[in-house]
């Protein structure tokens, strides 16, 4: 049997061309990378609202490439940022070394400052939005605190950062619960989702409102990781690393299209979106 992370990863071949290919360094202090990305942009001069993506573990897929279009189609210029063929990677859900937390996030402040650089992009107008390992990025790009131990070790965030950001089923909430969002952040996830989990969001939404943060949580019940990928069964990826694993496991998650709450989703992430950035909901 094909294990089902090595299909998702030959589907990203395969999946249909964007508006453009383009690359921009990202912004590590000595040692910059090159960073590959593909970008949705409307018709017209602009200037247009903007939106970062960021992919999950299994690498950019049709399902992001599809959110893409999606927002393109509301009116924004959507940059989908490929942080693993940019370093020659394949997937990274299954045990293996680990790029250092600040890689991503570096990518994602290198993403902001070439959309900020275009003239059809209103740079008072750029959110962020990430899936799984990449809703981790997107979070943290409107964590305050990230942002300070950033300038700490150089690397700073153009004024006046991202405006917005969405998290589809983080890997985040654990690490961010103590720590203060400081621009407005949905966060979106499945109650029966074992990959990454619900709880820790809660907790997260609870404390960080009581600091008077932005943050609105979405958990859709009997939903599961990947409710937003089309055609996905519901199947238990046995590979995957998972820190939510049962005792004695290192592996395993389970993932799986949801109709009502990919619908549900879409509609929240159109309507936060219009709120905060100025496009169509």
């Amino acid at each position: 049997m094909v294990r089902l992370w090595a299909v998702l990863a030959a589907s990203i071949v395969l999946a249909g061309c964007a508006t453009g290919r383009v690359s921009f360094d990202n912004v590590t202090p000595a040692a910059p990378v090159r960073v590959q990305a593909e970008e949705f942009r409307p018709q017209g001069p602009g200037a247009f609202p903007a939106v970062v993506l960021m992919h999950g573990c299994h690498g950019v897929s049709p399902a992001v490439r599809g959110w893409g279009r999606w927002l393109r189609a509301r009116g924004y210029v959507a940059l989908v940022v490929d942080s693993w063929a940019s370093r020659g990677l394949g997937e990274q859900c299954t045990p293996g070394e680990d790029l250092p937390n600040t890689a991503r996030f570096d990518d994602a402040v290198g993403a902001l400052r070439w959309l900020q650089s275009r003239p059809y992009v209103d740079r008072e107008r750029v959110g962020i939005i990430g899936w799984s390992n990449g809703g981790a990025f997107s979070m943290a790009a409107v964590n305050g605190p990230t942002a300070e131990r950033a300038k700490r070790r150089g690397v700073e965030i153009p004024p006046p950062g991202y405006q917005a950001a969405v998290a589809v089923y983080p890997g985040a909430c654990a690490s961010l619960i103590n720590e203060l969002s400081v621009k407005p952040l949905l966060i979106l996830i499945g109650a029966d989702d074992d990959w990454t989990n619900p709880a820790e969001c809660e907790e997260l939404t609870l404390k960080q409102r009581a600091k008077g943060a932005d943050v609105t949580l979405v958990v859709y019940p009997g939903a599961v990781h990947y409710f937003d990928v089309e055609g996905q069964p519901r199947v238990f990826l046995s590979e995957v690393e998972n820190r939510n694993a049962k005792t004695g496991r290192c592996c395993g998650a389970t993932v799986g299209f949801d109709a009502a709450a990919n619908a549900d989703a879409h509609r929240r992430v159109g309507e936060f979106l219009a709120r905060h950035l100025g496009g169509r909901a």
